[in-house]
């Protein structure tokens, strides 16, 4: 084996599903935009949903809009890693451009909440990352949340009286980082990220390699 194939090989590895749930106000969504920015073997994963495009919101990039009928059927049809109705309008994951990705060697972020990665977790755990965002303390969940004057005082209240609910599910993840600070929080999931990327597991090249190795080749 030339010294090019060899580094050839040694690229290969299939991506992670990095699942990424916080209540809101914790950060996840900044520590979201940091690591696409800066990741270039990374993106964000696409949901379909029944509801309609909102204004600037482009097929395929922000959401892929398919009809209730449709969607049921790519329910019947396995083609959903997770699903969920919100209200009057379904939300799920396609199952085939993320394992597209891994494939081809990407990660995919995820921004879902418990339920989504418990679903995840049953559909492609060997894949799967899970990391849970937490605030230092509900004094600053609530500040962020104000700060960013987004919601109202209504919104903020049901926003801050759901997150007890979602953060007590943090022992279901696979890391968990307390975002005081969000450079901090980047070292820590790029760490996370480089070590999981290490696994062997993921390593598609290392089986030829060593055997190239013990055959002395």
């Amino acid at each position: 084996m030339s010294n090019n194939q060899n580094t050839q090989t040694k690229r290969a590895r299939r991506g992670l599903m990095v699942v990424l749930s916080s209540p809101s106000g914790a950060g996840k969504t900044t520590l979201t935009r940091h690591l696409l920015a800066e990741q270039a073997d990374m993106a964000m994963s696409v949901s379909a949903t029944t509801r309609n495009p909102r204004a600037g919101e482009t097929d395929g990039h922000d959401y892929v809009f398919v009809s209730k009928a449709k969607f049921v059927d790519m329910i019947e049809d396995g083609e959903f890693l997770e699903h969920a109705k919100v209200f009057d309008n379904y939300y799920g994951t396609p199952r085939g451009p993320v394992e597209a990705a891994l494939t081809a060697g990407k990660d995919v972020i995820f921004d879902i909440d418990w339920q989504g990665a418990q679903q995840l977790t049953q559909a492609a755990a060997d894949d799967l990352v899970k990391i849970f965002i937490l605030p230092p303390s509900q004094y600053e969940l609530e500040r962020r949340l104000r700060t960013r004057a987004q919601d109202s005082d209504d919104v903020i209240a049901k926003r801050m009286s759901k997150s007890a609910g979602e953060i007590s599910h943090w022992a279901e993840y696979d890391y968990v980082i307390v975002n005081e600070d969000v450079e901090d929080s980047l070292v820590e999931l790029r760490a996370i990220l480089s070590a999981e990327r290490s696994r062997r597991k993921r390593q598609l090249w290392l089986q030829p390699f060593v055997k190239a190795l013990i055959d002395g080749s």
